[in-house]
Parts: C-alpha cells; structure tokens; sequence
C-alpha cells in the first residue's frame, strides 16, 4: 500500500515505515504530524485517484529531526568584467516517519 501526499507543495510517494526528507515544517522531535492532502491511493492493486484529493484520507507521521541538506554552490560570474560571486547554501528538511496511510 502506498500514497501519494502533497507536503508543502511537493508530492511525495509514501509508504508505511517509510522516512522522507519533507521540507521544514514546525514541531519538535518526536511530535506527531497528519497530512490531508493525498491525491492518490493503491491498495493492493485497487487505486482511488482524488479530484483532486482523496475524500477521507488521512497520512499520519512523527518527526524524528531536523537537518540539513547538502551544500550548493552558488557562482556567479560575468567574464571579462572582473565579477565573481560565489556563495553556498544547505536547505533544512525535517525527517519525518511515515507511521499509518488510513
């Protein structure tokens, strides 16, 4: 059995027992989170696609942590005119366990 659950704007195939790495949301370590926006459901083969969600269905899950992302390298350069910038970035993402899909 797996859905498919909008989280912050992003889609995310999930299933029971499954960590995803969702974008940073609030809630400490260890509190439990739901998720109502499933837009697709297969359970056991019998899929119940939603219009654009799935009426009923709820994702539930528990934070384990908060981390971050790799390092992105962002450069920026305009030859011949001596520009060069060079900057990094690391995204936070929240660890989350998918407990039930129900």
């Amino acid at each position: 059995m797996y859905a498919i659950v909008d989280i912050a704007g992003k889609q995310f195939k999930v299933a029971k027992d499954q960590y995803i790495y969702a974008p940073k949301m609030e809630g400490e370590a260890g509190s439990a989170v739901s998720f109502d926006k499933v837009l697709l459901v297969d359970n056991g083969g019998k899929v119940d696609v939603g219009a654009p969600t799935v009426k009923g269905l709820k994702v539930t899950g528990k934070i384990l942590e908060h981390v971050k992302g790799n390092k992105v390298i962002v450069f920026k350069k305009k030859r011949r005119k001596g520009y060069a910038v060079k900057n990094g970035h690391r995204q936070q993402f929240t660890k989350v366990q998918i407990e039930s899909i129900g």
